[in-house]
C-alpha cells in the first residue's frame, strides 16, 4: 500500500471519522448514520471509497454490512492509523463521536459475534433522534 494512497483517504473528516470509529471495532452502516448523524448513501459512498483502497474490510451479515479495519493492515496504513488516535483526542466532533459510540455499545456487540460466527440476528439498532 502506498503512503499517497492512504493519504488521499485521510483527506476527508467523515473517512476520519469513520476510521476513528473502526478503531475501536467492527460497525455496520445503520451504526455509522446513527453516530455521525450523516445519510446512509454518504457514508456507504465514503466506505466505498475505503474499502476500494484496501483500508477497510466489509463482510454481509443478512441484511446488513458490516465494516472492521483490516485484521493485518499494512504497516504505513497501522502508523496512520495509530497517529489519527492520538491526533484526535482533543478535537470534539471526534469524542462526540466516541459519546455517541459508547451510548450505542449494547446494540452494537452482536456486530464483533456476528463476524466470527456468522449468525443471524432479528434487528440492527434503533434509530436515535
Amino acid at each position: 500500500m502506498k503512503l499517497v494512497q492512504i493519504y488521499r483517504c485521510l483527506c476527508d473528516e467523515t473517512r476520519l471519522r469513520i476510521l476513528h470509529l473502526l478503531a475501536q471495532g467492527p460497525l455496520c452502516v445503520c451504526h455509522f448514520q446513527n453516530i455521525l448523524r450523516l445519510p446512509q448513501v454518504a457514508i456507504s459512498k465514503h466506505l466505498a471509497y475505503l474499502r476500494s483502497n484496501t483500508l477497510v474490510v466489509a463482510q454481509r451479515h443478512g441484511k446488513w454490512m458490516i465494516y472492521r479495519l483490516p485484521e493485518k493492515p499494512p504497516a504505513e496504513l497501522d502508523r496512520q492509523l495509530s497517529c489519527l488516535q492520538d491526533c484526535v483526542q482533543s478535537h470534539p466532533v471526534f469524542r462526540d463521536d466516541l459519546k455517541r459510540l459508547k451510548r450505542l455499545k449494547c446494540e452494537c456487540d452482536w456486530v464483533e459475534g456476528a463476524i466470527r460466527t456468522d449468525k443471524k440476528q432479528k434487528q440492527c439498532c434503533p434509530t436515535y433522534e
